[in-house]
Protein backbone atom coordinates (compact mmCIF):
# COMPACT_ATOMS: atom_id res chain seq x y z
CA UNK A 1 0.00 0.00 0.00
CA UNK A 2 1.33 3.44 -1.01
CA UNK A 3 1.99 5.73 1.95
CA UNK A 4 -0.61 8.43 2.47
CA UNK A 5 1.92 11.26 2.37
CA UNK A 6 3.10 10.12 -1.11
CA UNK A 7 -0.47 10.20 -2.39
CA UNK A 8 -0.88 13.72 -1.06
CA UNK A 9 2.46 14.76 -2.58
CA UNK A 10 1.46 13.37 -5.94
CA UNK A 11 -1.85 15.19 -5.72
CA UNK A 12 -0.18 18.47 -4.85
CA UNK A 13 2.41 18.12 -7.60
CA UNK A 14 -0.27 17.23 -10.11
CA UNK A 15 -2.43 20.14 -9.08
CA UNK A 16 0.50 22.54 -9.27
CA UNK A 17 1.52 21.28 -12.69
CA UNK A 18 -2.03 21.65 -13.95
CA UNK A 19 -2.23 25.17 -12.57
CA UNK A 20 1.06 26.14 -14.21
CA UNK A 21 -0.07 24.61 -17.50
CA UNK A 22 -3.39 26.44 -17.32
CA UNK A 23 -1.72 29.73 -16.45
CA UNK A 24 0.67 29.27 -19.32
CA UNK A 25 -2.22 28.78 -21.69
CA UNK A 26 -4.01 31.84 -20.35
CA UNK A 27 -0.97 34.12 -20.53
CA UNK A 28 0.43 32.92 -23.81
CA UNK A 29 1.51 36.01 -25.80
CA UNK A 30 -0.80 37.05 -28.58
CA UNK A 31 0.89 38.67 -31.57
CA UNK A 32 -0.08 42.36 -31.78
CA UNK A 33 0.41 44.50 -34.84
CA UNK A 34 2.27 47.68 -33.85
CA UNK A 35 1.89 50.66 -36.15
CA UNK A 36 4.84 53.00 -35.99
CA UNK A 37 3.72 56.60 -36.39
CA UNK A 38 6.31 59.01 -37.74
CA UNK A 39 7.97 61.36 -35.29
CA UNK A 40 6.70 64.93 -35.37
CA UNK A 41 10.27 65.97 -36.13
CA UNK A 42 10.40 63.74 -39.23
CA UNK A 43 7.35 65.31 -40.85
CA UNK A 44 7.74 68.04 -43.48
CA UNK A 45 8.47 71.31 -41.70
CA UNK A 46 8.59 75.00 -42.54
CA UNK A 47 12.00 74.91 -40.87
CA UNK A 48 13.36 72.92 -43.82
CA UNK A 49 11.24 74.66 -46.46
CA UNK A 50 12.41 78.14 -45.45
CA UNK A 51 16.06 77.13 -45.56
CA UNK A 52 15.63 75.40 -48.91
CA UNK A 53 13.84 78.38 -50.47
CA UNK A 54 16.10 80.90 -48.70
CA UNK A 55 12.93 82.95 -48.15
CA UNK A 56 10.81 83.49 -45.04
CA UNK A 57 7.25 84.45 -46.00
CA UNK A 58 5.80 86.76 -43.34
CA UNK A 59 2.13 87.72 -43.17
CA UNK A 60 1.33 91.02 -41.45
CA UNK A 61 -1.47 93.61 -41.55
CA UNK A 62 1.21 96.32 -41.40
CA UNK A 63 -1.01 98.83 -39.61
CA UNK A 64 0.05 98.43 -36.00
CA UNK A 65 2.75 100.69 -34.61
CA UNK A 66 5.19 99.96 -33.03
CA UNK A 67 5.14 96.31 -34.18
CA UNK A 68 4.68 96.40 -37.95
CA UNK A 69 3.80 99.38 -40.09
CA UNK A 70 3.83 99.72 -43.87
CA UNK A 71 5.32 103.03 -44.99
CA UNK A 72 4.42 105.06 -48.06
CA UNK A 73 7.16 103.37 -50.08
CA UNK A 74 5.59 99.95 -49.26
CA UNK A 75 8.46 98.94 -46.97
CA UNK A 76 7.84 97.92 -43.36
CA UNK A 77 9.18 99.10 -40.02
CA UNK A 78 8.67 98.21 -36.37
CA UNK A 79 9.61 95.81 -33.59
CA UNK A 80 8.55 92.65 -35.39
CA UNK A 81 10.09 93.87 -38.65
CA UNK A 82 13.51 94.24 -37.03
CA UNK A 83 13.21 90.90 -35.24
CA UNK A 84 12.10 89.09 -38.39
CA UNK A 85 15.10 90.46 -40.30
CA UNK A 86 17.41 88.87 -37.72
CA UNK A 87 15.35 85.69 -37.43
CA UNK A 88 15.26 85.07 -41.17
CA UNK A 89 19.02 85.64 -41.38
CA UNK A 90 19.52 82.86 -38.83
CA UNK A 91 17.93 80.51 -41.38
CA UNK A 92 19.96 81.82 -44.29
CA UNK A 93 16.80 83.38 -45.68
CA UNK A 94 15.49 86.78 -46.72
CA UNK A 95 12.18 88.13 -45.37
CA UNK A 96 9.31 88.36 -47.85
CA UNK A 97 6.49 90.50 -46.48
CA UNK A 98 2.94 89.52 -47.41
CA UNK A 99 0.27 92.14 -46.78
CA UNK A 100 -2.94 90.88 -45.19
CA UNK A 101 -5.69 92.10 -42.86
CA UNK A 102 -6.53 91.22 -39.28
CA UNK A 103 -9.60 89.33 -40.47
CA UNK A 104 -7.51 87.30 -42.94
CA UNK A 105 -4.33 86.87 -40.89
CA UNK A 106 -5.20 83.44 -39.50
CA UNK A 107 -6.91 82.14 -42.69
CA UNK A 108 -3.89 83.19 -44.77
CA UNK A 109 -1.49 81.40 -42.42
CA UNK A 110 -3.68 78.29 -42.34
CA UNK A 111 -3.89 78.31 -46.15
CA UNK A 112 -0.10 78.18 -46.40
CA UNK A 113 0.36 81.67 -47.83
CA UNK A 114 3.08 82.41 -45.28
CA UNK A 115 5.43 80.69 -42.84
CA UNK A 116 4.81 83.00 -39.89
CA UNK A 117 2.40 85.81 -38.97
CA UNK A 118 3.54 88.85 -36.98
CA UNK A 119 2.75 92.48 -36.34
CA UNK A 120 1.39 92.77 -32.79
CA UNK A 121 -0.56 89.52 -32.67
CA UNK A 122 -2.36 88.76 -29.41
CA UNK A 123 -2.20 85.18 -28.17
CA UNK A 124 -5.79 83.96 -27.80
CA UNK A 125 -7.34 80.54 -27.29
CA UNK A 126 -9.53 81.05 -30.36
CA UNK A 127 -6.48 81.57 -32.55
CA UNK A 128 -4.65 78.73 -30.87
CA UNK A 129 -7.36 76.30 -31.95
CA UNK A 130 -6.06 76.72 -35.49
CA UNK A 131 -2.44 77.78 -35.06
CA UNK A 132 0.65 77.45 -32.92
CA UNK A 133 2.21 80.46 -31.19
CA UNK A 134 5.77 81.20 -30.28
CA UNK A 135 6.57 81.67 -26.63
CA UNK A 136 5.00 85.02 -25.65
CA UNK A 137 7.49 87.86 -25.88
CA UNK A 138 5.45 90.66 -24.31
CA UNK A 139 2.66 91.19 -21.78
CA UNK A 140 0.43 93.74 -23.49
CA UNK A 141 -3.09 94.06 -22.10
CA UNK A 142 -6.08 96.01 -23.38
CA UNK A 143 -6.28 99.68 -22.39
CA UNK A 144 -8.43 102.59 -23.58
CA UNK A 145 -7.06 105.55 -25.49
CA UNK A 146 -9.13 108.73 -25.59
CA UNK A 147 -8.85 112.49 -25.84
CA UNK A 148 -6.70 113.65 -22.94
CA UNK A 149 -9.42 115.95 -21.62
CA UNK A 150 -11.72 112.92 -21.23
CA UNK A 151 -9.36 110.44 -19.57
CA UNK A 152 -11.07 110.72 -16.18
CA UNK A 153 -14.36 109.62 -17.76
CA UNK A 154 -13.08 106.27 -19.04
CA UNK A 155 -11.32 104.51 -16.18
CA UNK A 156 -13.21 101.21 -16.26
CA UNK A 157 -15.32 99.05 -18.55
CA UNK A 158 -18.41 100.29 -16.70
CA UNK A 159 -17.39 103.91 -17.32
CA UNK A 160 -17.11 103.23 -21.04
CA UNK A 161 -20.18 101.04 -21.44
CA UNK A 162 -22.77 103.82 -21.48
CA UNK A 163 -25.19 104.85 -24.20
CA UNK A 164 -23.53 108.26 -24.47
CA UNK A 165 -20.09 106.79 -25.30
CA UNK A 166 -18.94 106.01 -28.85
CA UNK A 167 -16.49 103.08 -28.93
CA UNK A 168 -14.53 102.66 -32.15
CA UNK A 169 -12.62 99.53 -33.21
CA UNK A 170 -10.94 97.94 -36.22
CA UNK A 171 -12.38 94.73 -37.71
CA UNK A 172 -11.26 91.14 -37.47
CA UNK A 173 -8.94 91.06 -34.47
CA UNK A 174 -8.90 90.98 -30.70
CA UNK A 175 -9.89 94.66 -30.46
CA UNK A 176 -13.22 93.94 -32.13
CA UNK A 177 -13.78 90.85 -29.99
CA UNK A 178 -13.07 92.82 -26.81
CA UNK A 179 -15.41 95.65 -27.78
CA UNK A 180 -18.31 93.39 -28.72
CA UNK A 181 -17.88 91.21 -25.64
CA UNK A 182 -17.64 94.03 -23.10
CA UNK A 183 -19.66 96.98 -24.37
CA UNK A 184 -23.37 96.25 -24.59
CA UNK A 185 -24.72 99.77 -24.00
CA UNK A 186 -22.13 101.96 -25.72
CA UNK A 187 -22.46 102.86 -29.39
CA UNK A 188 -20.08 100.62 -31.35
CA UNK A 189 -18.38 102.01 -34.45
CA UNK A 190 -16.62 99.62 -36.82
CA UNK A 191 -13.80 101.47 -38.60
CA UNK A 192 -12.03 99.77 -41.48
CA UNK A 193 -8.62 101.45 -41.15
CA UNK A 194 -6.65 100.86 -37.97
CA UNK A 195 -4.20 103.60 -38.98
CA UNK A 196 -6.86 106.35 -39.05
CA UNK A 197 -8.82 105.32 -35.96
CA UNK A 198 -6.82 107.76 -33.84
CA UNK A 199 -7.74 110.65 -36.13
CA UNK A 200 -11.40 109.76 -35.56
CA UNK A 201 -10.87 110.26 -31.83
CA UNK A 202 -9.16 113.62 -32.36
CA UNK A 203 -11.95 114.72 -34.72
CA UNK A 204 -14.52 113.88 -32.03
CA UNK A 205 -16.23 111.31 -34.24
CA UNK A 206 -15.56 108.65 -31.59
CA UNK A 207 -14.72 108.73 -27.89
CA UNK A 208 -12.74 105.61 -26.98
CA UNK A 209 -10.62 102.98 -28.69
CA UNK A 210 -9.51 99.95 -26.65
CA UNK A 211 -6.27 98.42 -27.87
CA UNK A 212 -3.01 97.00 -26.48
CA UNK A 213 -1.04 99.20 -24.12
CA UNK A 214 2.02 99.35 -26.41
CA UNK A 215 -0.04 100.79 -29.26
CA UNK A 216 -1.85 103.22 -26.97
CA UNK A 217 1.46 104.50 -25.55
CA UNK A 218 2.97 104.82 -29.03
CA UNK A 219 -0.01 106.71 -30.42
CA UNK A 220 -0.17 109.16 -27.53
CA UNK A 221 3.37 110.20 -28.54
CA UNK A 222 2.44 110.47 -32.21
CA UNK A 223 -0.95 112.11 -31.74
CA UNK A 224 -0.90 115.10 -29.36
CA UNK A 225 -4.25 115.36 -27.64
CA UNK A 226 -4.67 111.60 -27.16
CA UNK A 227 -3.78 109.81 -23.93
CA UNK A 228 -3.57 106.16 -22.93
CA UNK A 229 -5.76 105.43 -19.91
CA UNK A 230 -4.03 103.53 -17.10
CA UNK A 231 -1.58 101.80 -19.42
CA UNK A 232 -0.02 99.99 -16.45
CA UNK A 233 -3.40 98.62 -15.33
CA UNK A 234 -5.00 96.99 -18.38
CA UNK A 235 -8.70 96.19 -18.57
CA UNK A 236 -7.75 92.69 -19.75
CA UNK A 237 -4.49 90.75 -19.44
CA UNK A 238 -2.89 89.87 -22.74
CA UNK A 239 0.26 88.40 -24.27
CA UNK A 240 1.81 88.85 -27.70
CA UNK A 241 3.62 86.31 -29.83
CA UNK A 242 4.23 85.18 -33.38
CA UNK A 243 1.63 82.95 -34.98
CA UNK A 244 2.93 79.73 -36.54
CA UNK A 245 1.48 76.87 -38.60
CA UNK A 246 -0.32 74.41 -36.34
CA UNK A 247 1.39 71.07 -35.54
CA UNK A 248 4.78 72.10 -36.96
CA UNK A 249 6.71 71.20 -33.82
CA UNK A 250 10.15 71.43 -35.40
CA UNK A 251 9.57 74.99 -36.62
CA UNK A 252 8.06 76.14 -33.32
CA UNK A 253 10.98 74.65 -31.38
CA UNK A 254 13.45 76.57 -33.54
CA UNK A 255 11.48 79.83 -33.26
CA UNK A 256 11.26 79.54 -29.47
CA UNK A 257 14.96 78.78 -29.09
CA UNK A 258 15.95 81.67 -31.37
CA UNK A 259 13.69 84.01 -29.38
CA UNK A 260 15.14 82.76 -26.08
CA UNK A 261 18.72 83.34 -27.25
CA UNK A 262 17.81 86.78 -28.62
CA UNK A 263 16.36 87.75 -25.25
CA UNK A 264 19.23 86.28 -23.25
CA UNK A 265 21.85 87.90 -25.48
CA UNK A 266 20.35 91.39 -25.33
CA UNK A 267 19.39 91.80 -29.00
CA UNK A 268 15.67 91.55 -28.25
CA UNK A 269 15.81 94.29 -25.60
CA UNK A 270 17.79 96.59 -27.88
CA UNK A 271 15.04 96.30 -30.49
CA UNK A 272 12.37 96.97 -27.88
CA UNK A 273 14.21 100.02 -26.56
CA UNK A 274 14.61 101.39 -30.09
CA UNK A 275 10.84 101.50 -30.57
CA UNK A 276 9.38 101.93 -27.09
CA UNK A 277 11.73 104.43 -25.45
Amino acid sequence: MRPLFLNRLALNVGSTAAAVLLAGCMTAPVPVAVVQSPSAFSLPSHLDAVQKAATLRICTPGDYKPFSFQKADASYEGIDVDLMASFSASLGAKPEWIKTTWANLLPDLAAGKCDIAVGGVSVTTERQKRAFFSAPYMVNGKVPIARCVDVAKYQTVADIDKTSVRVIFNPGGSNERFARANFKQAKLILHGENVTIFDELLANRADVFVTESAEALTQQKLKPGLCAVNADKPLQYGEMGWMLPRDDVAFKSYVDQWLHLSQAGGEFQRVMDRWLK
